[in-house]
């Protein structure tokens, strides 16, 4: 059923796959082609002309096989093809045919970065190349020169011959033939030098048709760099100008707003396109005050999706004026108030929690000491829009930037931050209620965002086989370990363990330089277990963007909907990271949130900001209103999580933690592929810039020479009809996860196992 057609550069593959269809539960008979990279497929070989269900890109895609017959290709979870084959040999040929459209894709791409990087080399190169190529074309126009000045003088002696061959012919006719050699002789020469000056021609011709097209490419290239320039250099005057006047006339304005007093009841909903007048109800007990408005969507057939609050108790602001600049996200959601009920309680704090580690016997277990600061950063002078022109429009991971960008720590590490409130799963594991376990969660997922508000350096991008171990067990009863498990996409494989939990993720991402921001795209899925419930939840990470680039100070923003999933009861926690406004009134950095049940019951409201703190109530009861708006009230408030400031003088060195501190701090019996070992990223540590770029550039061209055997190795199997070799990581292994589907890598249980016996011979040479 399955026809290949060869192509010059790369295989097309075209026939019928069974394809794994979720609303129906099922496979379906699709037509599916692979071409340029990408496989599409179609109800049926007509729709080829008009229609495409569906596609994806191979160049980022991971090929699992599951048996003889199923086999699965995923865009970093995204996207992903559940495919079945009738026989084996036709999963062989797809799979075959998928991994050498892959490599060839990956190559391509590789190659055009590579030459886009050639075509732009640095200020120094470009003058040494220039010089060299007008000396060259001087010389060429020196020997043109001398070629003229031949064919002159010739030209003249022959016209001498000529006339006087004309004067002897006249008188004596005998001396003809003597003159007539000698004609023939300055005929000769000057054919002689004509055809050298045509050479000398065309060789100046073809190097000037050389350096032609390559400076016409810079200079379209330039061109091109230039108009986005002006482009976002006229978009930031219009914003500022658009910005004073907004100031102006905000501060002509008067202020308004709405209070609730002593006794009383504010319940005001939200519309997006008209406002309502405010209703106020008697209270029945003691001081009640709003502290949270909650949109929920009422009457859909599945559990709510859209749940977002919005805190004011913490900020002192009063309940009218959290009602301004509020959105339903569809035509049947109702907004519904929530009510708190307040007293002079103590807030609960988990932040404030003093973990102690006790041995078997209980006596106290003494804790290595580790430093609490790293060296200051240097002041080094950088030519931002000399690297930053060639950058724009570029996925960050295939940017070569120099280490000035960057913070001494690689993205393995820095994804090792995210347990830095490790103490709120601590707490989760000890709840027996499956919601305030939700509850918790949410707010460990939100404080892993804490330090990106100061922490705007860029992480080194990790080497293919790159790993690293952070043992806390004796102080925060953690460790953790991760590997960088593939290159194209750059992926990152975690695990976690710690007190009664523990995390895995795949970590990949989306990112793009637009010259005026950088936005980072998280792809991967974070999965969470509870050991003494069972409780396992997923959730993906929001998007974050980096302002400022070019123009003003830099500063980050997180933005987006995070849906937390408990896949053993069908709880449901929605949070909304809503993004910064210079217009909006409300708190900036603002999350809000709520937890629910299965069937949309709504168990616990949530909101601060996501670089301080997390509150949270629990919903007592259920109130209507005349309208049948629904009011939820709610116990006090506590707080599920605070952050700890780091030290005032952090700023000297690059605005780390004090857990940031000592992840890159040397340790006994580690990997030789572990991050602290990386020789670019030590040397920038100790303020050896200079030697850091000179030593980063030799680790990338170590990998990229390793790519390319790899590659080598994959095509010359094709040739050979062996099955292709694929990369395979040292302490994870491929596996499909039984409650999303997808296929993941999962810890394979071998790290600190090896770590104990120091036995590292899986280890590759990748420094």
């Amino acid at each position: 059923m399955t026809e290949t057609k060869q192509q010059v550069t790369e295989p097309e593959m075209k026939g019928w796959l069974h394809k794994w269809t979720n609303y129906i539960k099922g496979y379906q008979k699709r037509w599916f082609i692979l071409s340029n990279g990408v496989l599409s497929y179609y109800r049926s070989q007509a729709e080829m002309a008009h229609t495409c269900r569906g596609s994806i890109r191979l160049q980022g895609a991971m090929i699992h096989t599951e048996d003889t017959c199923h086999f699965v290709i995923s865009n970093a979870g995204t996207n992903t093809f559940h495919l079945r084959a009738s026989t084996e040999v036709e999963r062989q040929r797809w799979v075959t045919a998928l991994e050498l459209a892959k490599t060839k894709a990956v190559k391509a791409s590789d190659s055009e970065d590579e030459d886009d990087y050639d075509e732009s080399p640095a200020p120094g190169g470009d003058k040494a190349e220039l010089q060299s190529v007008l000396k060259t074309l001087s010389a060429k126009l020196e020997d043109l020169q001398t070629c003229s000045d031949l064919i002159a003088k010739q030209c003249a002696a022959l016209q001498r011959s000529l006339a006087e061959a004309e004067a002897v012919a006249a008188d004596n006719p005998q001396e003809v033939l003597t003159k007539m050699k000698a004609v023939n002789e300055r005929a000769t020469l000057f054919r002689i030098t004509s055809s050298a000056m045509v050479n000398a021609c065309g060789e100046y011709a073809q190097l000037a048709q050389t350096q032609g097209r390559k400076w016409q490419r810079m200079l379209s290239h330039e061109h091109e760099q230039r108009r986005r320039l002006e482009d976002m250099v006229e978009q930031l005057a219009r914003q500022h100008s658009h910005l004073e006047q907004a100031a102006q006339q905000q501060a002509r304005a008067t202020p308004s707003g709405l209070s609730a007093t002593s006794g009383q009841l504010l319940a005001h909903s939200i519309h997006s396109e008209e406002d309502e007048e405010p209703e106020f109800y008697d209270a029945e007990e003691d001081e009640i005050q709003t502290d949270y408005i909650v949109q929920v969507p009422i009457g859909h057939r599945r559990t709510p999706s859209g749940v977002s609050t919005n805190s004011q108790a913490s900020e002192g602001r009063n309940a009218g004026e959290n009602t301004q600049d509020s959105e339903s996200d569809a035509e049947n959601d109702t907004t519904i108030s929530v009510i708190t009920r307040r007293n002079t309680s103590t807030v609960e704090t988990l932040s404030s929690l003093t973990v102690s580690t006790l041995s078997e016997n209980g006596s106290m277990v003494s804790r290595k000491p580790r430093r609490t600061r790293v060296p200051d950063k240097p002041n080094y002078p950088l030519n931002l829009w000399g690297v930053m022109k060639n950058c724009i429009g570029k996925d960050l991971s295939k940017i070569p930037m120099p280490v000035n960008f960057s913070e001494p720590l690689s993205m393995l590490q820095r994804l090792s931050e995210d347990f830095e409130y490790s103490e709120l799963l601590d707490k989760a594991a000890t709840c027996s209620d499956a919601c305030e376990q939700l509850a918790y969660v949410a707010a460990f997922t939100v404080s892993s965002y804490a330090t990106t508000s100061i922490r705007t350096a860029k992480p080194f991008n990790p080497l293919l086989g790159e790993t690293f171990e952070f043992d806390r067990t004796d102080d925060k009863g953690w460790k953790v370990i991760s590997e960088q498990v593939s290159h194209h996409p750059p992926m990152v494989a975690q695990h976690c363990e710690g007190r009664g939990w523990r995390c895995w993720q795949e970590f990949t991402m989306s990112s793009k330089f637009r010259g005026k921001y950088l936005q980072v795209i998280p792809l991967g899925e974070y999965h969470l277990e509870f050991e003494g419930s069972g409780n396992h939840y997923t959730w993906r990470k929001v998007t974050t963007t980096v302002h400022n680039i070019i123009v003003g100070k830099l500063w980050v923003d997180q933005s987006g909907e995070m849906d937390i999933t408990n896949h053993v009861t069908g709880d449901k926690c929605h949070l909304k990271f809503i993004p910064y406004s210079y217009f909006s009134r409300e708190t900036q950095r603002k999350v809000t949130g709520a937890v629910m049940t299965r069937d949309g019951s709504v168990k616990w409201v949530m909101g601060g900001t996501w670089d301080d703190h997390i509150e949270a109530s629990r919903v007592i009861n259920t109130l209507k209103t005349n309208k049948g708006t629904p009011v939820f009230e709610t116990e006090p408030l506590s707080t599920l999580w605070k952050r700890r400031m780091p030290p005032p003088e952090s700023e000297r060195y690059y605005n780390f933690t004090e857990l940031a501190c000592q992840l890159n701090e040397m340790e006994e019996g580690l990997a030789p592929t572990d991050s602290r070992k990386r020789p670019d990223q030590r040397l920038m540590e100790e303020g050896k810039w200079d030697e850091a770029n000179d030593e980063k550039l030799r680790l990338e061209e170590k990998q990229r020479a390793a790519r390319r055997q790899r590659e080598l190795e994959a095509e010359l199997a094709i040739q050979e009809g062996r099955p292709v070799p694929t990369y395979e990581p040292n302490w994870f292994r491929k596996e499909k996860d039984r409650y999303t589907g997808n296929v993941l890598h999962v810890y394979n249980g071998q790290y600190w196992e090896c770590k104990r016996k120091q036995d590292w011979a899986v280890c590759p040479d990748i420094f």
